[in-house]
């Protein structure tokens, strides 16, 4: 009695889930009407910041009738490649190379005939056919930009920031580090560096991080005598890049003169990042961390390679990070998860720092730093060339990165006029130290069209048509 009893109770239980739900909408139906509904509900949060094409056509008239990539174009401004991605639906996206690279253009270009016709949405399908055919600078850096431009127009297109589309912000706000605002220093004596250290102190965005250049970073080899043993006949062209040698303890004592000197100045309430290299030997790197010790740094950045050295040398970095306590960080110049592997798995790092424009992309950016996040690696991006287009991709994924993010490097454009013609900021841009995450769709910025058009050169005029 009692069996029977349960089959009939669970059969009526049955029936009545039958009927709820002939009268509930279809569950792939209720999902597009909640799509569509946050689609307009984002684009009216926005107000005068948004443009009609980021509600235009709608989130289910997307879904419906599908979209397609129609056109890539790349125009030069301000020496930086800006990329705009074209689609059927009346929806476009925006990224950005570095600036000062305005070599870049072809480089993007290249990659026109391989992203036609593709749904813009899908950006994985795309990153995989393209991926592949990039490499470190500079095709990983045009693979990069077309990656910034696919997120912001599948942010418009499902009328999100990208951020949801990453998993889901844990942050408000961003914390970022100062290596482009310039603090005017005096001269090359220990008070020159305690008097800028108190002046970056008075700065309205109130950094909480700052990263120095010092040693050959810091062009010392040519500017302090006696700085290395290296008696290499210079470059005679201003591009040359092949700074590196052994250091002799002039040389040494020097770059801790310099860095005390700094931390004086600055107090133990912003933190002192220091950008090394690339051209120390391994041995020298390993006094100059141990000796550097006391001063509590950030990190020390690139000091064995770096930017444009296109390969990795794990085994020495994991020798110099063994060798002391001050964290060091690389990894700006790597393109792909592939080439950060080795320095995640032999833990020869404390800190990564791929660029963004350089990685691969946001998404690339945030796989590394799960991964790292597994290894006990923290994550620092590079970033100080990628415009402002860059930093809300920086603000966008900083968002979504997992605990292990420290700050990201901050870009300032050399041309004032950028800030006049893209709007989406917040306004201060940093307060704090921090940059609030924009909900606008995208990556939350747009061109003032009309105000961006004459910085166009004659070649890019049909650029925003």
């Amino acid at each position: 009695m009692k069996n029977q009893t349960n089959k009939s109770d669970f059969s009526e239980k049955k029936n009545n889930l039958k009927n709820i739900d002939k009268n509930q909408p279809k569950r792939r139906s209720f999902m597009k009407q909640c799509l569509a509904a946050t689609a307009g509900v984002v684009a009216a949060s926005t107000g005068a910041m948004a443009t009609p094409r980021l509600i235009s056509p709608s989130f289910e008239e997307v879904v419906k009738s599908g979209i397609k990539i129609t056109d890539l174009k790349c125009a030069i401004m301000g020496g930086s490649a800006v990329i705009r991605i074209v689609t059927d639906a009346g929806i476009d996206g925006f990224g950005q190379a570095e600036s000062y690279k305005p070599y870049l253009k072809p480089y993007v270009l290249f990659y026109k005939d391989y992203i036609l016709g593709e749904d813009p949405t899908d950006v994985a399908r795309i990153l995989l056919k393209i991926r592949r055919m990039g490499s470190f600078k500079p095709w990983g850096a045009a693979v990069s930009a077309i990656e910034f431009a696919l997120w912001d127009l599948a942010g418009k297109a499902a009328g999100v920031p990208v951020y949801k589309l990453l998993g889901g912000k844990i942050r408000d706000h961003v914390r970022c580090y100062n290596g482009a605002i310039r603090v005017q220093r005096n001269g090359t004596e220990p008070k020159d560096y305690i008097e800028w250290g108190q002046n970056f102190r008075k700065l309205e965005q109130g950094f909480t991080i700052v990263k120095q250049a010092v040693g050959f970073h810091g062009h010392y080899d040519s500017s302090v005598p006696n700085f290395t043993y290296n008696n290499t006949t210079p470059s005679a062209s201003p591009k040359g890049r092949g700074r590196r040698g052994p250091l002799t303890e002039q040389g040494l004592n020097v770059i801790v003169e310099r860095v005390a000197a700094m931390k004086e100045g600055l107090g133990d309430g912003i933190g002192l990042a220091l950008d090394c290299g690339p051209g120390m030997l391994l041995s020298d790197a390993i006094r100059l961390a141990n000796v550097l010790e006391p001063f509590n740094l950030m990190w020390c950045e690139d000091m064995l390679t770096g930017d444009y050295t296109p390969y990795v040398m794990a085994d020495d970095y994991v020798e110099l990070t063994r060798s002391t306590t001050t964290p060091i960080h690389t990894g700006e110049q790597l393109y792909l998860r592939e080439n950060c592997r080795e320095l995640i798995e032999k833990h020869a790092v404390r800190i990564l720092g791929p660029d963004p424009a350089d990685v691969g992309g946001i998404a690339e950016l945030k796989w590394i730093a799960e991964y790292a996040d597994l290894h006990s690696i923290q994550i620092a991006p590079h970033g100080i060339f990628n415009g402002l287009i860059g930093l809300a991709a920086q603000v966008q994924v900083g968002a979504a990165m997992p605990e292990n993010y420290i700050a990201f490097e901050y870009p300032a454009p050399t041309q004032k006029w950028w800030y006049e013609i893209i709007e989406g900021l917040p306004d201060p841009i940093v307060k704090g130290g921090l940059v609030a995450v924009s909900d606008n769709p995208g990556l939350g910025v747009e061109f003032i069209v009309e105000e961006a058009k004459q910085y166009l050169a004659e070649e890019d005029k049909n650029f925003f048509d």
